[in-house]
């Protein structure tokens, strides 16, 4: 009966970045330095690996849906932070809302169960050179590739859909800068326990689970390297895996302390989870481009390439 008694929440107030009254301005040129920046770097990486043969490995293959993830992932929170930022536009939709939950989990799961996949393809690659074009062939590649995608979208499925068939009846003001689950939920007026149970048990065991996987790849890899007699051989072993530990390190560094310490402070929260919403997804295309040789190999000859057909007649 009490629900009767409310009108319906059919929009929300995202209350935006917490403390930063004076700073707006600052933060919108920050920011959007750090989205173009994601934008342009992980499109260059796509349209490299793409423009040339030599990249059409399964390696480069998945490092092109890293690039296409941290393009989606960077957009499903800073576009609207961004106009929160300039110009106070802290009103989204219902329906927007949902967006948000469910493109932030979908592309999220996805690049967790991706950085999984890629470490396999790491270990395959260092503890069964010869067998490895077997191992990972193009349609081994494409039905890895497709399972982290649809069992993605099956998990982002579930946990939007436990979100917001709960009654949202009273404040509408989310006291974050965009639509998560738990900050959404504190607004539900009806009972929260099966979605905070499920979200906290799938958030937690995915990231955890392919946590484990990569780390069992990585001490086989780590077995094989030092069982190598080439020296040389050990430091090329070494120098593929690098960018990967990287980006791994990134990605669930923040995880960790955004899901597994709840008693976190918000001062604290609020700037570890933009860091792997906003630089992250940047840093990424950064990270394989300084350390691979092949991609600014690709990079050169495409800018080169440029230059000619615009010099030419």
């Amino acid at each position: 009966m009490e629900v009767k008694n409310h009108t319906l929440v059919t929009e929300f107030i995202l209350l935006g970045i917490p403390h930063t009254e004076g700073q707006e301005r600052v933060l919108f040129v920050v920011f959007m330095i750090f989205y173009l920046c994601t934008l342009l770097g992980n499109l260059l990486i796509l349209i490299a690996v793409i423009s040339d043969s030599h990249l059409h490995t399964p390696m480069y293959f998945f490092l092109c849906n890293l690039s296409v993830l941290d393009i989606g992932f960077s957009s499903v929170s800073t576009p609207k932070m961004l106009a929160n930022l300039l110009m106070r536009s802290r009103v989204i939709l219902l329906d927007g809302c949902m967006c948000q939950v469910f493109f932030y989990h979908f592309l999220g799961s996805t690049e967790c169960l991706l950085y999984t996949v890629m470490a396999y393809d790491r270990f395959a690659a260092i503890c069964h050179p010869l067998r490895y074009t077997i191992i990972m062939n193009r349609r081994v590649c494409a039905l890895l590739a497709a399972g982290t995608w649809l069992t993605s979208s099956f998990h982002a499925t579930i946990l939007t859909t436990l979100t917001f068939q709960l009654p949202y009846c009273g404040s509408n003001e989310v006291d974050y800068f965009f639509c998560d689950i738990f900050p959404v939920v504190k607004l539900a007026c009806g009972n929260t326990l099966i979605i905070e149970t499920v979200s906290f048990t799938n958030i937690g065991l995915v990231p955890m689970t392919c946590f484990l996987l990569i780390l069992t790849s990585y001490v086989r890899i780590v077995i094989a390297i030092l069982n190598m007699r080439s020296a040389e051989g050990r430091r090329k072993a070494a120098s593929t895996c690098v960018s990967h530990v990287s980006v791994v390190t990134l990605f669930f560094g923040p995880c960790a302390l955004i899901y597994t310490q709840p008693s976190l402070s918000e001062v604290l929260v609020t700037p570890v989870q933009i860091f792997g919403n906003v630089v992250t997804p940047m840093l990424n295309p950064t990270i394989y481009t300084l350390r691979n040789k092949d991609v600014k190999g690709a990079l050169k000859k495409l800018v080169g390439g440029q230059i000619v057909s615009e010099a030419g007649p």
